[in-house]
């Protein structure tokens, strides 16, 4: 097979002009493509006035591949071997494996387990998809929390279940494993050759309901609502996991996926001396502007074609004599959302749908917290710095769950804001006007405010003074790493952390792989 790069496609391109591309590419006759199946679809923006699309094909031919590629002579043509993912080897156990977490890490923990026939069992602290659902749009509309299910979907489901941005940056066969499964429970087949998968808040609920369907078709059994509030050892080893009911579930093998809002577990697991060590993250708030605005800015006169959707951004500049400021989990077409877990704290995130459709695009602007920021030494001073921002941001939103939202102008003036422009607030249950630096780390509040008129230089209209901001955002990654060896076990035998609360993992299909992985190193562990 012969994979074929840097085709330049026009917008209102069809599939069926694809052949004809890579032959003329590969300086062959348009008979000898045997198929061709496109791989990677991107917007090529750099030109405002040609505005397209970049694509990557893969193809079999009608003639010797080495001589075609040979005589191509192009560094954007090259022979591939598909390499499909397989289970490892599988040494046999009586043992029934748990999984604790039903995030993206331990969903795909879980799947390869049954793959595997060793009928895990997965136990989740949340409701089910259906029922968190309802959980959202009860707390949109009421602003009543419920302290049993994340607002955003559940610990260790939170980003499985928000918004569903599928690209990575890690190099892992596993990823494209990953892909493919989503893309088969969601009827999907467009994740698999955007350059920046998306599947959309409304087409993860299908996804997630499929896939439970089939852990339970191959042996799984999934508990919710069982939250993990001990665990048992002896000599060293996992014996037992206990809930808050007090039901005991005696296993020697555990993956522990619980999501880096899991703080509670993480405590629990620090009691017990499961070692860990602290970790960098990031801080800050959420932007948004007018979509339309976005998209001009992005795409030019190109803005609107169907074929475009709503444009994405991605930036990032360090000020000088200051912290880095970027972009994170943009979501064009989307709207800012509730993400938070413990009663009296409030932090938000993003999301889109499928349509990418809504009025605003938003999404974070975070500077890096770096440990010797944190108020100790101590493994979870990260976790102490986070609530004290979360707190202080639910008092600064009016002690109900309103969030504290200031306009970009106001921010870099100084002064609290007390009345919107253009751009409204997506935000809900609702928002209160304030000023964010009383609920943000100064060097935080310094860093941006050195960062957006750079970020404005970078992407027209970005530090327009009507942006909203909305605070605070504090749970861009895990600010806690619990150690495990070279097989990803922990200090007790048994117990093998992952994902991203794990601090192994920066997004859905990375913390999908690592749960891969674990289960893999589990299944060759007698």
């Amino acid at each position: 097979m012969i994979r074929v790069s840097e085709l330049s496609m026009p917008l209102n391109y069809r599939r069926e002009d694809l052949p004809a591309a890579a032959a003329k590419k590969l300086k062959c006759p348009l008979k000898t493509i045997t198929s061709c199946r496109l791989v990677r679809q991107a917007v090529d923006a750099r030109r405002k006035d040609n505005v397209h699309f970049s694509c990557t094909v893969d193809v079999t031919v009608a003639a010797d591949e080495t001589t075609l590629v040979r005589r191509a002579a192009s560094p954007h043509i090259r022979a591939v071997t598909e390499r499909p993912y397989t289970l490892p080897p599988v040494m046999p156990s009586v043992t029934r494996p748990i999984v604790v977490g039903s995030g993206p890490a331990g969903l795909f923990a879980t799947l390869i387990l049954a793959k595997a026939g060793r009928r895990p069992l997965l136990l989740e602290r949340g409701r089910s998809v259906e029922q968190r659902r309802a959980d959202v749009e009860n707390f949109r509309l009421t602003g009543v929390l419920d302290t049993r299910s994340n607002v955003q979907f559940g610990e260790g489901g939170a980003g499985t279940f928000s918004d569903g941005k599928l690209n990575t940056g890690v190099n892992d066969p596993r990823c494209r494993y990953v892909l493919e499964v989503l893309a088969e429970m969601g009827e999907a087949e467009d994740i698999l050759w955007q350059a920046k998968p998306h599947a959309g808040t409304d087409r993860l609920f299908k996804m997630m309901q499929n896939l439970r369907a089939e852990l339970l078709s191959l042996g799984a059994e999934i508990r919710f609502e069982t939250l993990v509030t001990d665990i048992r050892t002896e000599d060293g080893c996992l014996t037992a996991l206990v809930t808050e009911t007090g039901e005991e579930f005696p296993c020697s093998q555990a993956i522990f996926a619980i999501g880096h809002s899991a703080r509670d577990t993480v405590e629990m697991l620090h009691r017990r001396g499961v070692p860990m060590i602290q970790k960098p993250f990031a801080v800050g708030v959420r932007i948004e502007h007018p979509r339309q605005m976005i998209d001009r800015s992005q795409y030019g006169a190109a803005a609107g074609h169907p074929a475009l959707g709503a444009a994405p951004y991605k930036l990032n500049v360090t000020p000088p004599d200051g912290r880095g400021v970027y972009s994170f989990c943009m979501c064009p077409g989307g709207e800012v959302m509730a993400a938070s877990s413990e009663t009296g704290r409030l932090t938000v995130n993003g999301m889109s749908r499928f349509a990418r459709d809504a009025a605003n695009s938003n999404s974070a602007l975070l500077v890096g917290v770096d440990p010797s920021d944190f108020p100790s030494d101590h493994p979870l001073a990260g976790i102490v710095l986070q609530r004290e921002l979360e707190e202080a941001a639910y008092r600064l939103g009016g002690g109900d769950y309103r969030a504290p939202v200031q306009l970009v102008g106001d921010f870099l003036q100084g002064c609290a804001s007390t009345t919107l422009g253009e751009v409204e607030p997506s935000y809900r249950p609702g928002y209160t006007l304030t000023d964010l630096t009383a609920c943000l780390p100064s060097f935080v509040s310094r860093s941006l405010r050195a960062g957006l008129p750079l970020l404005g230089g970078r992407l027209r209209g970005f530090d327009r003074p009507d942006a909203v901001l909305t605070g605070v955002e504090s749970r861009s990654s895990s600010p806690v790493r619990i150690l495990r060896n070279e097989r990803c076990e922990s200090a007790v035998a048994g117990l093998y952390p992952c994902g991203e609360g794990a601090g192994y993992a920066g997004g859905i299909v990375s913390a999908a792989a690592d749960g891969i992985r674990v289960a893999e190193f589990m299944l060759q562990n007698t």
